[in-house]
């Protein structure tokens, strides 16, 4: 466990964020591997299968999500008071709280799963396929949102070691299994969704038991409630909002990805790829500001404005340098790299329309870059009215502009690309003002 509100802020941030840009190497790479093993050993209507599946799976993530950053904020600002039964209570109330929402939206999310599939138009070639594949997701909901608390609490804690471990551990599992499931047994599609659910499944057993032990032995001098109803709306105060933000990043995938599916099979596939490609360099750049919610709140917590200022500072130059790499890299290297998701058969076409989004789309990361960093210090500071307006900002604009300039100026595949800066535009701006404004400050729990 790692105090925060002492040293030098430069060290700690970086030290801090190593392990966590580790973590999200693996955790992406395994994302990656099964849409490269979709694509290259199974077919383009695999690929396009996954694709079509991914914005329904990223609406149950962003409540994994978003729920597990209301429980670290409530721990960090804690902790960084050094209230240890608070911790203990907090957490224990997380835990259980995260269970039983992953229960309701397993049963939600088979009742809708077919539903969903139709209403963003999935083709019928692919619509079996990726039925398949979203229902066996569904089944590790549990899995995924205990994983995703027990991550974000470490977090809070100061100690973004220990889940690189699991992480670690389950990424290296899972491309094993995916590659014995598809190429040796020939498992297909369902072997790229089992073996998610296995490795997902193992880690989340194993990060939620190494916190339960590590937190019991922070000393307190009281016994500490396994269950506290009056934290529990605190909690919601700060996770509500950010489900919500989660969530329309996620709604805004879906609505264009109805967009993406009446274009056909191999758009669906390119997308699927540079969508990929994008999310690993976009979840690269923020990894520091990831790592500096956990910083702002301790020192919030602690009343120590002007090192969160400096750790702003710090955050965002750092940010810039990784989309300053991601743009050489995809300028050098784009052609392969999207190419790794295709067969032999399709993979110029994916090719040209994969490098189409991201020649559009790299140029405008340092946006993402200072809207991330902003962002990380409203949600440390429990700021999430305005935390969630940035993100409703980006998305409402994305969505419409991206109906508009397919619809109404025809513009095809390249419309849906240009929303995505577009929208960064908006954000950021907004991003940047209620920085400004200081309300942050004033959001202590």
């Amino acid at each position: 466990m790692n105090d925060m509100t002492t040293g030098s802020p430069l060290k700690i941030l970086v030290t801090f964020s190593l392990p966590m840009l580790v973590s999200m190497i693996f955790q992406q790479m395994y994302s990656v591997v099964d849409t490269i093993v979709a694509g290259r050993f199974i077919s383009a209507n695999a690929l396009a299968a996954v694709g079509a599946s991914y914005p329904i799976t990223t609406l149950f993530i962003a409540f994994a999500t978003g729920a597990s950053v209301g429980c670290s904020v409530v721990v960090a600002q804690m902790f960084g008071r050094k209230d240890y039964e608070g911790v203990k209570t907090a957490s224990s109330t997380a835990m259980l709280s995260i269970l039983a929402l992953a229960l309701v939206l397993t049963v939600a999310g088979f009742a809708a799963a077919d539903p969903l599939l139709r209403m963003i138009g999935t083709p019928e070639k692919i619509f079996a396929a990726a039925s398949l594949y979203l229902k066996v997701y569904l089944l590790g909901l549990v899995f995924l949102f205990l994983y995703n608390a027990a991550t974000s609490l470490f977090n809070g804690l100061g100690d973004s070691f220990t889940p690189l471990c699991f992480l670690i551990f389950s990424s290296v599992l899972n491309i094993g299994l995916d590659l014995f499931l598809v190429i040796v047994w020939h498992w297909g599609i369902l072997g790229v969704a089992w073996a998610t659910f296995i490795a997902q499944g193992l880690a989340s057993v194993l990060a939620v038991g190494t916190f339960l032990y590590r937190v019991r032995k922070l000393k307190s001098a009281r016994k500490p409630k396994l269950f506290d109803r009056a934290m529990l709306p605190v909690m919601t105060r700060i996770a509500v909002p950010s489900v919500c933000q989660q969530s329309f990043v996620s709604v805004g995938v879906f609505l264009v990805q109805g967009l993406i599916n009446s274009f056909g099979e191999i758009t669906i596939a390119s997308f699927a790829a540079a969508l990929k490609v994008n999310t690993f360099a976009c979840m690269t750049m923020n990894t520091l500001p990831t790592a500096l919610t956990s910083f702002a709140s301790q020192n919030i917590g602690a009343g120590k404005m002007d090192r969160v200022y400096r750790g702003l500072k710090i955050s965002i130059l750092i940010a810039m340098g990784v989309a300053a790499c991601a743009n050489i890299l995809f300028l050098v290297c784009g052609d392969p790299i999207i190419g790794l998701f295709a067969d032999d058969l399709d993979r110029a076409a994916i090719i040209q329309e994969g490098m189409l989004f991201l020649h559009i789309c790299a140029p405008f990361y340092f946006l993402i870059a200072v809207k991330n960093c902003c962002d990380s210090v409203l949600r440390g500071g429990g700021a999430m009215g305005q935390f969630m307006a940035t993100t409703f900002a980006d998305l409402f604009l994305r969505v419409i502009i991206a109906y508009i300039l397919v619809l109404a100026f025809q513009m095809g595949y390249a419309g849906v690309c240009w929303s995505y800066p577009i929208g960064w535009i908006l954000g950021t701006g907004l991003s940047v003002i209620f920085f400004r404004t200081g309300k942050w400050k004033q959001a202590r729990l």
